[in-house]
């Protein structure tokens, strides 16, 4: 499981640029409080590979999929959401784990990370606004 701001990631498919080369279907992780994106550790050795040698033989669009025979589901086992899963489900799992977080920081007194949480809770309460809002 990755975790950037504190939030679990979310496991998705999408395509990267590098330099003038588009890679499609590359395997992602997203954070759903940031919105950092970087490809999934499981395959990022072959990406960086991929990647330059299509760059090297001057390929506009490649992808990753033709090249790397990673099992999705393999690749995204360890992912707590995927993005083709409800948007504010994702949100709502994401709140109860930081709440989880939260607990145990206040247990062992570490008012940085309460601080760090508590904005983070912040930005994820008013993303599950805005969902349950464009829901209705």
């Amino acid at each position: 499981m990755s975790f950037c701001c504190g939030a679990s990631m979310v496991g998705t498919k999408g395509t990267l640029k590098h330099y003038r080369t588009q890679v499609h279907n590359v395997p992602l992780l997203v954070c759903p409080v940031c919105q950092r994106i970087e490809v999934h550790y499981r395959v990022e050795n072959e990406y960086e590979i991929l990647a330059e040698y299509a760059h090297g033989d001057g390929a506009t669009e490649i992808d990753f999929q033709d090249y790397v025979m990673e099992d999705e589901d393999a690749i995204f086992e360890n992912c707590v959401s995927r993005e083709n899963e409800d948007p504010l489900e994702i949100v709502k799992r994401q709140i109860d784990i930081s709440l989880d977080l939260l607990t145990v920081a206040k247990q062992i007194e570490d008012e940085k990370w309460q601080g760090e949480l508590k904005r983070r809770l912040a930005v994820m309460s008013q993303r599950r606004s805005r969902l349950q809002h464009n829901k209705s």
